[in-house]
């Protein structure tokens, strides 16, 4: 057993004895007696000791004694600032989040790890209410920010609104900047009860209106890492762009197969391709064919480590970040048409009703006919264009079969209560200057359906067959909506006049998708959605299977893109080591010890990836509304607080009409009924009404868009 194994074990033996029953505070030396721990090592037990009470799993009162948090009432848990200052802990061990006053925060930053006491219940429908004893890990040591110059010294204020207090800047750790100016601060001291953090600059990123300088902002902010360090590059100096002969070996040839892909017009890593044949049973025989990319990364190489601390490919308005050096992404591991290709298959039988009679996943080596379009593909299927006919008349007969299968797919899934959310997205056009010059809403078509149908029906296949072969894996899992969040939504959708019911106290996602079908089309269809999708829980990765409540599937997981998510990746690698029989007893235990964190860090890196793309979009959104201040927009009401009220217009760019600016009327928040009204004339504004606004204010510094209502 490794050196760091045992310490481990050890560490887990102190608080296992501290949190059984019979435990009584003890002091270090009353606990080593107790522990039958030897002098020789007396030095090591207290570096555990210490080592757990910095990391909040054991408490050291003032007369010496060692407890378990949970026996003072206490937990461990990540503290969610409000610019307000007040915020919130999200419990490690899950449930509900604590509400803490901006007077109970002790010094707690955005995302730091904390330990924390309630100190009032939930009732009536409120939070419960608790106080940060002591903060156990920062998040941030460095914050990205916009400086403003003061006589004598300067402060800065970090992009992050959830950062309460500005940062303030001592004259001789400036570095020179000067007002507008965004730079990346470190931090030298967190301050205490009122007192600012306090820090030194250590990079000027540029001014905020030079050209490119807000993206690199969020890249600095989310510590992306853009470039490939020298020893990725050197370890894949000497791949090949064409597949060797040797690698072909001892794989199932489908290079006679029929096959294609299907992306977007601008993609350039094409790591999913389609077949389909009608078997003579009137079953169809789908074929997921999925880059072997595992074939190229080996495990523990420079570039496996560095997909690992990656995580994901990083989508941004105007780059993409990719998991994988570009030799690979769109090289030797791009199912590029007309080239011989390593992949891994799952090849399924379904029958008319979607069922998945049969599977198997083979190595393979493919060779991809043609390179599809989501465009082409929809011109083909639903316009019939001759030309597209004529030109790709070999594979029309099997795009039309596979729409056949789609429509199978979908409707099984609708019938088992899988949840559609057809949220609007958008697309940012920026001209070569990085500068938005247009909003167009994403196309969602039959073609983009169709893939999405064979996707999530093969990680389903992969992920029971797995489950059962009681492997160690990485499963993509979606939980149950939690109690309180269930009980607002209802609540919400009743304001409505719709209804969903529950079985047994539990909801059923098929109740929130007839919801979603009845309101489709209809006016107040996208603040239902949205409010629906933030009752939900996130998807995440766990290394056990928890199913996945939206899709209303036991069994789900990530295996079809490789080239751009880690866990697609590592399922990949142990899909290969099971078909070639190399999971032995010590391997499966490593590797089922291992797969927690696996999951926990790909699912943190995942969120990074979210928020760093989001980001992005609300930076260019509020630049392309500069030159809009005076006009007039119709929108709906996207979210309303106890500030102010959200309108989102139909390019997906949202505003706030701020409570202060409403002069004509005192208005009052209602939580429970979602809405702002006014005292006197009763006017009420309520989330999903239809308003007219005007642009009053645009700015790029706060990345803030004020409205006015046009009546006013």
């Amino acid at each position: 057993m490794m050196e760091d194994d045992i310490l481990q074990e050890r560490k887990q033996k102190i608080l296992a004895y501290m949190e059984s029953t019979d435990y009584i505070p003890l002091k270090r030396k009353e606990m080593r007696v107790v522990l039958s721990v030897p002098d020789a090592d007396k030095e090591e037990f207290e570096q555990i000791i210490t080592e757990l009470i910095a990391a909040g799993k054991i408490i050291e009162t003032k007369r010496g004694k060692l407890s378990a948090p949970k026996a003072l009432q206490m937990a461990i848990g990540t503290f969610l600032s409000h610019a307000k200052g007040f915020g919130f802990v999200t419990p490690d061990e899950g449930g509900n989040d604590i509400f803490i006053p901006a007077s109970e925060t002790n010094g707690a930053m955005q995302k730091d790890k904390v330990l924390y006491k309630v100190i009032q219940k939930s009732s009536d429908g409120k939070k419960a209410e608790g106080t940060i004893i002591k903060v156990l890990e920062r998040a941030n040591s460095r914050i990205v920010g916009l400086f403003e110059q003061v006589k004598g010294y300067g402060f800065v204020i970090a992009d992050d609104k959830k950062f309460a207090k500005d940062i303030f800047i001592a004259k001789e750790m400036t570095m020179g900047a000067v007002t507008g100016h965004k730079v990346v601060v470190e931090i030298t001291d967190y301050g205490a009860d009122r007192r600012n953090p306090e820090g030194k600059i250590i990079e000027i990123l540029g001014h905020i209106n030079d050209p490119g300088v807000d993206i690199l902002s969020v890249i600095k902010r989310y510590d992306l890492a853009v470039e490939f360090e020298t020893e990725v590059y050197q370890e894949i100096e000497h791949l090949e762009t064409e597949v060797k002969e040797e690698d072909k070996m001892g794989r199932e040839d489908l290079r006679d197969m029929l096959t294609i892909t299907i992306d977007g017009e601008d993609a350039k890593d094409l790591d999913d391709a389609v077949s389909l044949q009608m078997l003579p049973n009137g079953n169809f025989e789908l074929g997921v064919h999925i880059a072997d990319v595992s074939h190229y990364v080996k495990f523990n190489t420079e570039l496996d480590k560095e997909a690992y601390r990656r995580g994901t490919s990083v989508y941004l308005v105007d780059r993409v970040i990719p998991m994988l050096p570009h030799k690979l992404s769109n090289g030797i591991c791009s199912l590029n048409p007309n080239t011989d290709r390593l992949a891994l298959s799952c090849i399924m039988e379904i029958d008319q009703k979607g069922q998945v009679l049969d599977h198997k996943v083979v190595n393979s080596v493919i060779q991809s006919d043609y390179r599809m379009t989501y465009t082409a593909v929809r011109e083909i299927l639903e316009d019939e264009t001759p030309t597209l006919l004529e030109k790709y008349q070999e594979i029309v007969p099997m795009l039309q079969n596979m729409n056949n299968l789609r429509m199978v797919l979908a409707e099984k899934r609708k019938k088992r209560g899988s949840v559609n959310f057809d949220l609007p997205e958008s697309k940012i056009i920026l001209d070569e200057n990085g500068k938005p010059i247009d909003i167009r809403p994403y196309e969602r078509s039959i073609a983009t359906n169709l893939i999405e149908e064979f996707m999530l029906v093969c990680n389903e296949t992969i992920a029971e067959n797995f489950f059962w072969q009681e492997v160690p894996f990485v499963f993509r899992s979606h939980q149950e909506p939690d109690e309180e969040k269930t009980e607002k939504m209802e609540q919400f959708l009743r304001g409505f006049g719709y209804h969903v019911k529950k079985k047994d106290g539990e909801l059923h996602p098929r109740e929130i998708q007839k919801v979603l079908s009845e309101i489709e089309g209809k006016t107040e269809e996208r603040v239902i959605t949205r409010v629906v999708l933030r009752s939900m829980m996130q998807a995440r990765y766990t290394a056990d299977n928890q199913g996945h409540f939206g899709l209303a599937a036991k069994y789900y997981c990530h295996f079809t893109s490789p080239i751009r998510r880690y866990p697609d990746l590592q399922i990949h690698r142990l899909i290969k080591m099971i078909l070639a029989g190399e999971m032995n007893g010590k391997k499966e235990e490593t590797l089922r010890r291992k797969m927690p964190e696996i999951a926990a860090h790909c699912s943190k890196r995942e969120r990074i990836a979210d928020e760093a793309e989001r980001d992005t979009d609300n930076l260019k959104k509020v630049e392309y509304m500069m030159d809009k201040v005076g006009e007039y927009y119709e929108g709906i009401i996207s979210g309303v607080t106890s500030w102010g009220i959200f309108v989102e217009l139909p390019n997906t760019v949202e505003g706030m009409v701020a409570l202060t600016q409403m002069d004509d009327d005192y208005y009052e928040f209602d939580e429970k009924n979602m809405l702002v009204s006014g005292r006197k004339s009763k006017k009420t504004y309520r989330l999903g009404d239809t308003v007219e606004v005007m642009v009053a204010k645009v700015s790029k510094e706060m990345g803030t868009i004020d409205f006015v209502f046009a009546e006013e």
